[in-house]
């Protein structure tokens, strides 16, 4: 049998498996109504008391999940590459150097920038 027709046949599997799903649950689930209670926000369990307890969350927070990110996909990254150069090039070990150089580089940004350390005072 063609490789694309299992495909096909296994995603169509999938795909009906969820919308017979859905659809079971539209129709045997429990219809909640909508109330005042309902419909007011909801976050983290904690029902909303005071305007002025809201607080913005300070940027510090937002630098670390980008630096986090950032290294995250580099690893990532950096494993693909080296599962696809397979015959190993001139031109693939000169990517690879200037890959690790940009992740260097980001490594010294953060740290001289102390962004780990602020985050923590």
């Amino acid at each position: 049998m063609n490789p694309y027709v299992v495909f096909l046949l296994y995603l169509g599997a999938i795909l009906s498996f969820v919308f017979v799903t859905l659809l079971m649950n539209r129709v045997l689930g429990p219809k909640p109504v909508a109330s005042t209670i309902k419909l007011e926000p909801f976050e983290c369990g904690a029902e909303p008391v005071d305007s002025r307890n809201v607080r913005p969350i300070a940027v510090k927070y937002f630098g670390v999940a980008v630096a986090f990110i950032l290294f995250d996909l580099e690893t990532v990254f950096l494993f693909i590459w080296a599962v696809g150069a397979q015959p190993l090039t001139g031109f693939m070990l000169f990517t690879f150097f200037i890959f690790i150089f940009l992740l260097v580089l980001v490594l010294l940004y953060v740290y001289k920038a102390r962004l780990l350390e602020e985050v923590t005072q």
